[in-house]
């Protein structure tokens, strides 16, 4: 069970949040977003957000986004046009295996929208002793144990080239913004707190799924230098990079994956409670995070951290060489380079 709810994202149904009604909220929305929050349902419902709009599910030529997308704004006057835009990465209902979900619709959507930074979240197990259950972590380095049956670029098609470097996948600026809020993590039901883990060499391993690692497998992994394991992560941070959209990922540790052998029993409640106190602290992050960018934008968000026309100078094929199916898709993305 424990495993089952883990990597999934799944949140128990007694503690599951509703999407914002929107039969009164407007279905289109001209202005740009700030910050783009990938996750679960759970997400939708920060105090300190007001939504003003959700737009349908997204039709971009890579096929449609995974869930509606909540447009919101910080609820005050000094910060209104601060924009939030949330995407449920496996569907309102959780419908979308990690294989099958619309990786490249939901990252191309949020660039469509202009935005400037995509926080992520994601349930993990953890590889590490150190990283305990309820525990947090900021990856810095990705391990790719997909198949290769995921889409995870906008420039395989055939009559286009281009190449992105992703040695360092995540935002290292981004990720040092959130750690100074390390301490709102909170563990009521324990002495023992919840950590927000950050160093430069912090690795998630993302497995293919949807079946679960083999003992052997995880320990294996640990060797490999992980320290958490999702089925997440990849394509999500190739593609933002490709889009020149600042990344980081949140992961929330929920379990230890299969490596120790002998592992103290768990119950299902014990997961649940911790599934419960995860989603109370990302809400917390989130909502600590947004405010406190929508009082000042950081500097790595005014200056792109190096990204902005990243990719204007990464496309080896010239415009003229390109098809036209090819060149209305790198429109979409970068309406302005081509």
């Amino acid at each position: 069970m424990k495993t089952f709810v883990r990597k999934f994202n799944v949140i128990p149904k007694f503690y599951s949040f509703k999407m914002t009604n929107s039969t009164q909220l407007p279905q289109t929305f001209d202005g740009t977003i700030d910050l783009g929050i990938i996750g679960g349902t759970g997400l939708y419902t920060l105090d300190c957000l007001e939504p003003i709009a959700i737009l349908p599910c997204m039709e971009t030529p890579w096929g449609k986004t995974s869930s509606p997308i909540t447009v919101s704004r910080v609820k005050s006057d000094e910060t209104e046009h601060f924009h939030v835009a949330f995407i449920a990465r496996h569907g309102v209902n959780h419908e979308y295996p990690p294989t099958r979900v619309p990786f490249r619709a939901n990252i191309a959507a949020l660039k469509n929208l202009k935005t400037s930074a995509i926080l992520s979240f994601s349930a993990v197990g953890s590889l590490q002793q150190e990283i305990k259950p309820r525990d947090f972590v900021l990856p810095q380095q990705i391990i790719d144990r997909t198949k290769g049956i995921r889409e995870s670029s906008y420039f395989n098609d055939e009559g286009l080239v281009g190449h992105v470097v992703f040695g360092e996948p995540f935002s290292k600026s981004f990720a040092e913004y959130i750690y100074q809020f390390k301490d709102i993590l909170e563990n009521p039901e324990s002495e023992e707190p919840c950590l927000l883990h950050y160093n430069r060499e912090l690795t998630v391993v993302c497995m293919e799924g949807p079946q679960f690692s083999t003992r052997a497998e995880s320990k294996m992994y640990r060797l490999m230098g992980g320290d958490v394991i999702n089925m997440s992560v990849i394509p999500e941070a190739k593609l933002a990079r490709e889009c020149e959209i600042l990344y980081q990922m949140v992961c929330m540790s929920t379990d230890y994956d299969a490596w120790r052998d002998e592992e103290e029993p768990v119950s299902v409640q014990t997961v649940i409670r911790n599934l419960q106190n995860n989603a109370k602290n990302a809400n917390h992050l989130a909502s600590r995070v947004i405010l406190e960018m929508a009082k000042q934008l950081p500097e790595f968000m005014n200056n792109g951290d190096g990204l902005k026309d990243a990719m204007k100078y990464s496309i080896s094929t010239k415009p003229e060489a390109m098809s036209q199916d090819a060149l209305a898709k790198l429109k979409f993305l970068f309406p302005n380079h081509w």
